[in-house]
């Protein structure tokens, strides 16, 4: 008899909770690359998570500098722009998630099957942008 692979177990927005170290790999359409190295802090608030994420971008040319960013994550691991708008529903198995930002597409897979680390892989295609973005997280 084999064995089957199994399925992640669901994630809930408790799950996130705390601090995790993210490195994210970015290549572009044209072959120019950029690295993240920081970390991510899910922290509470009342109406669930605040996500955010301090650290280093390096591109391609000079220097790295500072980046950040911040999401709000609600039940049903529904994540919003910090501005309140609505942004993608992070699958709680893992999978893909799109969201439309006229005039690009933006498609993330979410893979949980290595919890406590896992990777969120976005490719962002459209007439603006074209590129592909790896973050791998993994719990401090």
């Amino acid at each position: 008899m084999r064995n089957m692979p199994t399925e992640p177990a669901p994630r809930v927005l408790e799950d996130f909770e705390g601090a995790w170290g993210i490195t994210r790999h970015i290549t572009h359409a044209d072959g120019t690359t950029a690295e993240f190295t920081g970390t991510a802090q899910w922290t509470h608030d009342p109406g669930g998570l605040i996500y955010r994420e301090i650290g280093k971008l390096q591109m391609a040319q000079g220097p790295a500098f500072q980046a950040e960013r911040q999401y709000l994550w609600r039940p049903g691991l529904n994540v919003y722009f910090d501005d309140g708008r609505f942004f993608h529903k992070a699958p709680e198995r893992g999978g893909d998630a799109t969201h439309w930002c006229d005039p690009d597409t933006y498609h993330v897979t979410y893979d949980f099957s290595r919890w406590p680390d896992f990777t969120a892989t976005w490719k962002v295609s459209g007439p603006k942008k074209s590129y592909t973005m790896r973050s791998q997280y993994k719990r401090c």
